[in-house]
């Protein structure tokens, strides 16, 4: 498989629905079209910040389909296609091939925490049976156990389709020892927007991220100067956002960045339990950081 290009700025969407617990496609398309033209490179439908969890198989295949034919080519979509069963794995990951996206982004099983050995098995059985990129997503914090840089790059090394890696850890030596000892084309996103300046400044590619979805021009901004090794204005970003960077996972993500984009008019503020709305005094904090940077008024 030819090398996976994406680089940049990459939007882990939030899922609206609506007062009926549907999903609000109009508030949707709204959010897509306002990435697109906000200089992001790609966008990941029904991961964590999308509330998958509580998303049933039918709403999965519903929002592959329907994002691959809203972006219409203008930004990757990548499906969130994991689970802690490599079978139903396996079955999300055609499904999402089928519907067109043009990778599929897979968490390292969580709950069951498997060894070392059982995660190179998961991600070596997804990739010899859907010949569609795959993006691994190591996420420990969330999963309670972890993809070691050795398992992900003996998995590289293997499997072409294996084309790169979310590295969520915030573990800046986890990025190191990932961009050190990769293949050449192979793609590291972090997943942590705090330290995402400082990844690709190591040499990761960009960053699958929770806050450029309320500030994706910046980020995006921030992104390319970072990779081109421009310190000072990527610095004057990561700054200027920094405490957002943090209040955006001041409660477990996507509680607060729904809030944001509930306040920026985007979507409506409705969860599906068990999330639920942010407490009253962190909503407070998230909404007054919005009003300082000019976000909201």
């Amino acid at each position: 498989m030819a090398n996976f290009e994406l680089t940049g700025s990459i939007i882990a969407l939030a899922t609206p629905f609506l007062e009926n617990g549907k999903v609000d496609y109009a508030a949707f398309d709204r959010m897509l079209d306002f990435y697109a033209s906000n200089g992001t490179a790609g966008v990941v439908v029904c991961g964590t910040s999308g509330e998958t969890p509580t998303l049933t198989e039918e709403e999965d295949a519903e929002m592959f389909a329907h994002t691959v034919k809203k972006v219409a080519g203008r930004m990757k979509v990548i499906a969130g296609t994991g689970s802690n069963c490599t079978a139903e794995c396996i079955k999300y990951t055609g499904t999402a091939k089928a519907a067109g996206v043009d990778a599929v982004l897979v968490v390292g099983p969580y709950y069951n925490k498997p060894s070392q050995k059982g995660m190179y098995e998961h991600f070596a059985a997804v990739a010899e049976a859907v010949d569609v990129p795959i993006i691994m997503y190591n996420v420990p914090g969330r999963t309670g156990s972890k993809i070691n840089a050795e398992t992900t790059l003996a998995l590289a090394e293997k499997y072409p389709n294996i084309v790169g890696i979310k590295e969520a850890s915030g573990n800046i030596a986890s990025i190191e020892a990932l961009v050190a000892g990769r293949k050449p084309g192979f793609k590291i996103y972090s997943g942590d927007d705090a330290t995402s300046m400082v990844s690709n400044l190591l040499g990761a590619d960009g960053c699958i991220s929770v806050a450029a979805g309320v500030i994706p021009a910046d980020f995006s901004a921030m992104m390319k100067y970072s990779l081109e090794g421009n310190l000072e204005k990527a610095l004057e970003i990561h700054y200027k956002y920094r405490n957002l960077f943090s209040l955006l996972f001041i409660e477990s993500n996507p509680i607060p960045v729904k809030a944001a984009l509930a306040e920026m008019g985007m979507i409506k503020e409705i969860y599906r339990l068990p999330l639920c709305p942010m407490a009253p005094e962190n909503r407070a904090k998230l909404v007054a950081e919005m009003k300082k940077l000019g976000i909201v008024k």
